[in-house]
């Protein structure tokens, strides 16, 4: 009998901006301190976690040499734990997480931690095919697959999107994660990283460094500020203020066996419905949430009407909006709590962020089922149904 893998903690450190305060934390030490946390949380000895996946985008530098593994040794972590670290781009952390949970289900291992880190103030984005050697598209590459802003421009003409359209959902994500932070809804997910002192800060006689405790990207705006923002392109109706923000974090979910959590004395909270990693046409590249929410729906039985939320990444409005219109939804229940273009989008630990909030947010309303899907690099689209137990 197949054993069944359940959540039992899920943790995430508050998202820096682009050179905020996360900026002088190390990924690893990034990414480590969530491993802390886990164990803080449950009581769990570290020796009981057999084996780590980790998700990061850009696998360059600092985020280089298998971070996942990295980051357990640099917290003086028993070395008997094993730990991989895994690229789909920005579904990495989400498909991380799948990965153990489907470990466990094949009795491989009874505990694992699926998570993911991305310091994109330290590490930029494309780094890793930046500086080479060579490019990672041969001669005779011919797939239309454009950049991101690009992409989603061309979702937003395909879909007939106004600039006026994607602006409010700009709006609506910094309003809806303001009334959660305000509301203490995000107290119980994240916890506090100390950074250290920058240069700024230690040429000035600041040596401690601070506690980061709230997310950064948070600001007041409105429909008429929007609507003064410069389009990131010509004739464009993407800016920087309906798009996902540049960010440093990281999450991370303990899984372990209903057998082994019980043995354990750990609470099982959630489990995984269905799930998937789908290919999407690469001309659109980021409209894939559409294809992984139908397939994530079929292989699970459901309906939207079934799910009580829903978490989507807002990588940009128009991914939102273009997965709205397709299902025919309006947005009451989707990113109840905001979302990246808020919150911002360390693209190797959003999806693990996603499953973490989504968690959070069922217990808080006492909710049973939630859909999470994200779009991802290459045209790729990760998608999961949770269940709170």
């Amino acid at each position: 009998m197949a054993a069944e893998p359940v959540i039992v903690e899920a943790v995430r450190t508050p998202i820096g901006k682009r050179g905020g305060a996360l900026a002088s934390v190390h990924p690893a030490s990034l990414l480590g301190e969530t491993y802390l946390e886990l164990l803080t949380r449950t009581g769990l000895k570290a020796d009981c976690v057999e084996q780590i996946v980790s998700g990061t985008a850009t696998h360059a530098g600092e985020q280089a040499m298998n971070l996942a593994r990295n980051a357990w040794l640099a917290m003086g972590l028993p070395y008997e734990t094993a730990a991989t670290t895994v690229d789909c781009q920005c579904g990495a952390s989400q498909q991380a997480n799948h990965m153990v949970a489907n470990m466990i289900a094949s009795g491989v291992i009874d505990v694992g931690i699926g998570c993911g880190v991305e310091a994109m103030s330290r590490v930029p984005l494309g780094s890793d095919a930046r500086h080479g050697p060579g490019r990672p598209w041969p001669d005779t590459w011919h797939v239309d697959l454009p950049g991101q802003f690009e992409a989603a421009e061309r979702i937003a003409r395909h879909r007939g999107l106004t600039r006026a359209r994607v602006d409010s959902v700009g709006l609506m994500s910094q309003e809806r994660a303001a009334r959660a932070w305000s509301e203490e809804r995000f107290t119980r997910e994240t916890f506090a990283v100390q950074a250290p002192a920058t240069e700024e800060e230690r040429a000035a006689g600041e040596l401690m460094g601070r506690a980061v405790e709230r997310d950064e990207g948070l600001r007041g705006t409105s429909m008429e500020t929007l609507a003064a923002l410069r389009a990131v392109m010509p004739a464009a109706v993407h800016t920087a203020g309906n798009s996902a923000q540049v960010s440093d974090g990281a999450c991370a979910v303990l899984w372990a066996s209903r057998r082994m959590a019980r043995a354990l004395k750990l609470r099982p909270r959630a489990r995984i419905v269905a799930q998937a990693l789908v290919g999407a046409d690469p001309h659109y590249h980021l409209d894939g949430p559409i294809d992984a929410t139908r397939a994530v729906l079929g292989r699970a039985g459901m309906t939207l009407a079934d799910i009580d939320l829903v978490e989507i990444n807002e990588a940009f409005a128009s991914v939102v909006l273009s997965w709205a219109q397709v299902f025919d939804q309006d947005l009451e229940r989707v990113n109840v709590n905001g979302g990246a273009i808020a919150l911002g989008h360390p693209v190797g630990a959003t999806g693990a962020r996603l499953i973490t909030t989504a968690l959070h947010e069922l217990e808080r309303q006492d909710k049973e089922f939630a859909l999470i899907t994200m779009s991802a690099g290459g045209g790729l689209a990760a998608g999961t149904i949770l269940q709170r137990l």
